[in-house]
Parts: C-alpha cells; sequence; structure tokens
C-alpha cells in the first residue's frame, strides 16, 4: 500500500462520479485515512462514510477563507496530522468570451484559482511545523490549449492561473519539505460532462486522443495517488498531462 499511515485530505470529492470521489476510494484502497472536503456537506459525509469509519466528510467552501481554516483544523483534529493536500474542487462554464458576465468572472476565478490558494494557506502551518508534505492542484488541458470543451476564457484563465500559483509554492515551499504539483486532465468522464456529450461529439473527440478512449476519474485518481506517495518524493513544481495524448507538447 503506497499511502499507509499517512492522512489526505481532499477538496470537491462528494459526487459520485467524480474525480475527488475516485481519488478518495484509491487513497483509501492504499491505506491512508481520508479527509473529504466539499460544498455539500451531507454528501461528504455519505462518501466518507462510505469509505469507513477511518474517514471522515467536512463541509467547505473553499472560496471562504474562514471555512478553509476551520475545515483544516477539523481534519488535523481528527486525523492527528495530513500529509496530502488534493486541491481538486472546480466548476466549469461553457460560455464564449463575450457572454462572461463580471459575476461568472468572479465565480469561476474563486473557485477553481483562489480556493487552491486559501486551502493550501489552512494547510502549509501544518505542514511547515511537521516539514513535509504533498499538495496536488487540479488544473486542465484548457489551460495548456487555450479552451475547452466545456469551459469558457475565464475556466482556462483560472486553470492557468493555478499553474503559476502551484509553481510559485513549489519553489516557496520545497526547503521545507513540501512538494507541490499540479495535474491537467483532458476531457475526463464525469458528472459535468455526463448528458452533454453527443455519440457524435464523443466520436469526434475520440478521433484526436492517440489512446483511442475518453479518460476515467480514476485515470487521473492514479496520478494524484503518484504525486501523493513516496514514488514522486524528487517531483515537485511538475505538471503532468492525463489526456490520452489529446495534447502532446
Amino acid at each position: 500500500m503506497l499511502l499507509a499511515g499517512k492522512a489526505a485530505v481532499i477538496s470537491g470529492a462528494a459526487s459520485a462520479r467524480g474525480i475527488g470521489r475516485a481519488t478518495a476510494r484509491l487513497f483509501a484502497e492504499h491505506g491512508a485515512r481520508v479527509a473529504i472536503l466539499d460544498l455539500d456537506e451531507q454528501g461528504a459525509m455519505q462518501a466518507a462514510a462510505e469509505l469507513g469509519e477511518r474517514h471522515l466528510g467536512i463541509g467547505c467552501n473553499v472560496t471562504n477563507v474562514a471555512h478553509c481554516r476551520k475545515a483544516a483544523a477539523q481534519a488535523i483534529a481528527a486525523l492527528g496530522q495530513v500529509d496530502i493536500l488534493i486541491n481538486n474542487a472546480g466548476i466549469s462554464q461553457p460560455v464564449k468570451t463575450m457572454e462572461i458576465a463580471p459575476e461568472d468572472w468572479a465565480r469561476i476565478v474563486d473557485v477553481n484559482m483562489s480556493g487552491v490558494l486559501y486551502l493550501s494557506q489552512a494547510f502549509i502551518p501544518h505542514m511547515r511545523e511537521r516539514r513535509r508534505g504533498s499538495i496536488a492542484c487540479m488544473s486542465s488541458v484548457s489551460a495548456q490549449r487555450g479552451g475547452g470543451i466545456f469551459g469558457g476564457p475565464h475556466y482556462s484563465a483560472a486553470k492557468a492561473g493555478v499553474l503559476g500559483l502551484a509553481k510559485a509554492m513549489a519553489r516557496e515551499l520545497g526547503p521545507d519539505n513540501i512538494r507541490v504539483n499540479s495535474v491537467t486532465p483532458g476531457l475526463i468522464q464525469t458528472d459535468i460532462t455526463g448528458g452533454k456529450l453527443t455519440d457524435e461529439m464523443r466520436a469526434d473527440i475520440i478521433k484526436g486522443i492517440p489512446l483511442g478512449r475518453l479518460g476515467e476519474a480514476v485515470d487521473v485518481a492514479r496520478i494524484y495517488l503518484f504525486l501523493a506517495s513516496d514514488l514522486s518524493s524528487y517531483v515537485t513544481g511538475a505538471v503532468i498531462d492525463v489526456n490520452g495524448g489529446m495534447l502532446i507538447h
């Protein structure tokens, strides 16, 4: 088991078909105690209960600094330590540039980018005190290619911001033995894409993917597992693509 004796916090992990939930299951299978954070507190608690008694669910709005600090305190108290933080929470909106209203911009940027900062800030002092930690941040292929299928320009901008933020944190926190990395998934079959992807769209997208299939949530979860474990002990400031070759640099 790659995470035996470790404790992990995963944001945005209540959704049944989401990447966060798949990550929580995989982490638990590898021996970690898991705290699931989500805006849906009941969903987070239910998801944690399904993992078993050793795990917990906590309601948290990652765009609220006070919520993040409270959730961090709860997780640390319950788990005794936090070795891993997965900044997974995110939302999308498929609109064009001229359709982005100020409130849309604020909402998308707050959840996808500011939330990464606020939740990281809540756990960094604990990790610094212990002089160890791994933080992984959810970005997107849309940050690299300039747009996605289900995310507008504001989503691309926020996810690109995550890449810069994570690299800067990696540089700053390296002396504290805290690693910070980013994951850039391509099109992954989750509730975000559910019902929106027609058979025609699916076939057209797959034509541009060398591996010939869309991604599954567990494909991303496995990369999170790598970054959380000692297998990546000398990896920080990295950006790992999980897109089946959709984007080859």
